[in-house]
């Protein structure tokens, strides 16, 4: 009996565990980094993006946000902006990686596919105030980071890391402030990824002729909308402010639908949160109510 014999028996139960242990653990880690599982277009991060992404740490926001699209359809739906779910290709360079696990605030694996101005307005906005843009946002306000990054310590940092940046690429964080690097990082989220751009311009629903004719008849729908998903990049009269003004357009009715119904640059798609009535209302609101109300 083995349990009579212990030597062979811890050496047969140590095979065993060795065994187990390499299915499950070491050829997995082999084939999740292997070229398979590459994804060519991923780019590592640019000093400031690397920056950005310490500072995210450092504030905890990876406590309250996850960084990874599961394979359930109503994460994709919700998170995926027009892709899937997150590959394993996508992570490559982060080191640690931020999956997390609690969303206390919405998953930002795709973020900077939402968002893509260029100028990072809108995150700016968002994270001097939150509330700013997202009225029942419990996060709280970040204006601090408006502060001039430590480029003496970022470079120690760096160089003591072995990133592989040249002089050049450490110049881009002179004169840059904490703000700018998390922006910079929080508005690469996602792009790298060609597949997941292509899926998110895909066509709005067909959009027929627009059912209403007349402002009055879904004038306080409209206005709810509005306030709810709109007011905060175009003003609460839309007179403007990140986004443009919205009293009338020169736009036609199916054009301002494809707008909202996909979004456009940093603009985010309202197709898969309104359906084809909501967004026919709110057409009707900016083409006919231009005036204040």
């Amino acid at each position: 009996m083995l349990e009579k014999n212990p030597v062979i028996f811890i050496i047969l139960a140590f095979v065993v565990i060795m065994i187990g242990t390499t299915v499950t653990m070491i050829a997995p880690f082999k084939w999740i980094n292997g070229p398979a599982d590459r994804i060519a277009e991923v780019k590592p991060y640019t000093p400031l993006q690397q920056e950005g992404r310490d500072i995210y740490m450092r504030e905890g926001c990876n406590n309250c946000h996850s960084q990874t699209v599961r394979t359930l359809a109503a994460d994709v739906e919700r998170y995926g902006n027009g892709g899937s779910y997150s590959k394993s290709g996508e992570f490559v360079y982060d080191r640690p990686h931020l999956w997390g696990s609690r969303r206390t605030g919405p998953d930002l694996a795709r973020i900077g596919l939402k968002y893509p101005d260029p100028n990072g307005m809108w995150h700016r906005k968002h994270m001097d105030n939150p509330q700013s843009v997202v009225p029942a946002s419990n996060m709280p306000a970040y204006a601090f980071l408006n502060q001039p990054l430590n480029f003496a310590y970022s470079e120690r940092k760096m160089k003591l890391l072995n990133f592989p940046y040249t002089r050049a690429d450490l110049d881009e964080l002179k004169g840059k402030s904490e703000m700018d690097a998390i922006i910079a990082y929080m508005r690469k989220l996602g792009t790298d990824l060609p597949t997941k751009k292509a899926e998110a311009a895909t066509q709005a629903p067909a959009a027929r002729n627009n059912p209403f004719s007349d402002l009055k008849a879904v004038k306080t729908e409209a206005l709810s909308l509005y306030a709810k998903n709109c007011a905060a990049c175009h003003g609460d009269k839309r007179q403007g402010s990140l986004g443009p003004t919205l009293k009338g357009s020169a736009k036609s009715d199916a054009e301002l639908f494809a707008v909202i119904s996909k979004g456009r640059a940093g603009m985010p798609s309202f197709g898969s949160s309104l359906d084809e009535q909501g967004i026919w209302k709110l057409v009707t609101l900016i083409k006919l109510g231009k005036h204040d109300d």
